[in-house]
């Protein structure tokens, strides 16, 4: 069960925006696992891929058509992966392509493919293909929530999110989906993310906010410490809403900026609460810190470290483990004696001993939540960083040895 979240009751429509979704029954039966998205034209868009080397055929595709060209359409499937097939999963991938751009009349290199779910088997091609004539026809404003559901592979609930503001006296929208529950680590950790805006935002801007917006949320997650083959996280900027990021006051940018990031880092956010087995959504917050990459390190070493994890999930205060972690990070050159250590606002440590009047009793205690925040201060600096990450149970082991059963 996802920690404290619920699905999107409806997400809004974003002008210059269609969606389509269809069941092709490749690995799920009875409910739809395709995605039509439809942009505009003259909208700008802008997509973060995977680090991962191995990387799957869908991100080489798209990141080659992007540079060619501006997208019309993205099409997205739901449980394969369509990686680490070589020659075969990128003419597959370009297939569907090319028999989506010959349906809607535009060029191959206008349609982006996506996917994401099991690594190695081979994309039954014609299952996609011949949903094709009906995705385009059947194309609405108002289909995001359900192709926030047919997206969905291990996750539990349905992930997005809506923000309508006025900027200087124009109504702008912004809506965005996403999944992932595991294989969640950056660079990217996004799984997959899709962002929409009625808003006009010239190329070169989108790509400064889509890695800004990022590294403020996906970058911040971690499930599992694995960096999935299929991750993107794409901006689409239609313009319809008549207002243009270059021409708004400091304030109404100010505005966007902030609303921008607050989705991503929801979107971001629901992936940890829906993680794999999850029974703790974490707050991982550093503070006093030299540098924020070093907040950044220490904090991601305690994060995927499987002794913290195990001992969050069991509720034990074992702060020793948090400690230790935090000492084998990378560069992290820690004065014990300035350490201090809180579990959800209750003292452990202060600068490097046992805080005075703390009982093995009240850390339990500070355990139990289902929602937790672990804050480290160093004392040796003023930086800082904040990472979410789950637990590690048993029904993340179970989820993972049953996932291609």
């Amino acid at each position: 069960m996802a920690i404290s979240l619920n699905p999107p009751e409806r997400l809004s429509p974003v002008k210059g925006i269609r969606l389509a979704t269809a069941a092709t029954g490749q690995r799920y039966k009875g409910r739809d696992d395709l995605v039509l998205v439809e942009i505009c034209e003259q909208a700008h868009t802008a997509a973060l891929f995977t680090t991962n080397r191995f990387c799957a055929a869908p991100v080489a595709v798209a990141r080659s058509h992007l540079a060619a060209a501006q997208p019309r359409y993205l099409l997205i499937n739901a449980g394969n992966a369509n990686a680490g097939l070589g020659k075969l999963g990128l003419e597959d991938a370009r297939a569907c392509c090319a028999a989506l751009a010959s349906e809607s009349d535009c060029l191959e290199t206008e349609v982006l493919p996506f996917s994401t779910g099991v690594i190695g088997e081979r994309l039954d091609v014609g299952k996609i293909n011949v949903h094709s004539p009906r995705l385009v026809r059947e194309l609405k404003e108002d289909a995001w929530l359900p192709a926030a559901q047919a997206i969905m592979t291990t996750d539990t609930v349905c992930k997005g999110a809506s923000r309508q503001l006025q900027l200087d006296g124009k109504a702008v929208t912004m809506t965005g989906i996403a999944k992932g529950a595991g294989m969640i680590r950056p660079d990217m950790a996004t799984m997959l993310a899709f962002v929409a805006t009625d808003l006009q935002i010239d190329p070169a801007q989108a790509v400064q906010l889509v890695q800004a917006g990022a590294r403020q949320s996906f970058h911040c997650i971690t499930v599992d410490g694995d960096t999935s083959t299929n991750d993107a996280c794409v901006l689409m900027a239609t313009g319809r809403s008549g207002a243009r990021y270059g021409g708004l006051s400091k304030p109404a940018v100010a505005r966007f900026t902030e609303a921008l990031n607050s989705l991503f880092l929801s979107l971001a956010q629901a992936m940890v609460r829906d993680g794999e087995g999850a029974t703790k959504y974490i707050c991982i917050h550093i503070e006093q810190a030299p540098s924020e990459k070093t907040a950044r390190d220490i904090a991601f070493t305690i994060a995927h470290s499987p002794l913290v994890k195990t001992a969050v999930f069991a509720s034990d205060p074992n702060w020793g483990r948090i400690v230790a972690a935090a000492g084998r990070a990378p560069g992290a050159a820690l004065d014990m004696g300035r350490l201090s250590l809180s579990i959800n606002g209750l003292a452990i440590i202060e600068n490097g001993q046992p805080a005075p009047g703390y009982t093995e009793a009240a850390g339990v205690q500070a355990m139990c939540g289902v929602e937790l925040e672990l804050k480290l201060q160093l004392g040796t600096g003023d930086a800082g960083a904040r990472i979410w990450t789950t637990d590690l149970s048993h029904d993340y082991v179970r989820i993972n040895s049953e996932y291609r059963s």
